[in-house]
């Protein structure tokens, strides 16, 4: 991994780790703030390959459309959900995140 690449994923995961308990960011959101405007995708990678035992909340991170972006049947996504709902963020019955009410806005 390059020097540039791991910059990178220092900056994202200093954003992430900024994101209050509560509040959700999408993948553009986090990409923007460290820096790297268009980079949803590097970010969604990014946190694909966190360790398991990360304490980075990376469950705070959805897409612009307010969902969990994995898999509905996955165990994964019911963890996002579950750690989500357990800091009070609400979905609606379609699975979806009011951004104007969760959505964090530093």
């Amino acid at each position: 991994m390059s020097v540039d690449e791991l910059n990178n994923q220092e900056k994202i995961w200093q954003v992430v780790a900024s994101i209050p308990a509560g509040c959700v960011a999408s993948y553009g959101q986090v990409a923007a703030m460290a820096g790297l405007a268009r980079a949803a995708r590097l970010v969604g990678r990014t946190l694909k390959n966190l360790p398991k035992d990360t304490n980075l909340p990376w469950y705070r991170v959805v897409n612009g459309q307010g969902e969990i972006s994995l898999p509905k049947a996955s165990p994964v996504y019911y963890i996002q959900k579950q750690q989500l709902e357990a800091e009070g963020v609400a979905f609606n019955p379609n699975g979806k995140i009011n951004l104007k009410k969760f959505g964090w806005q530093p």
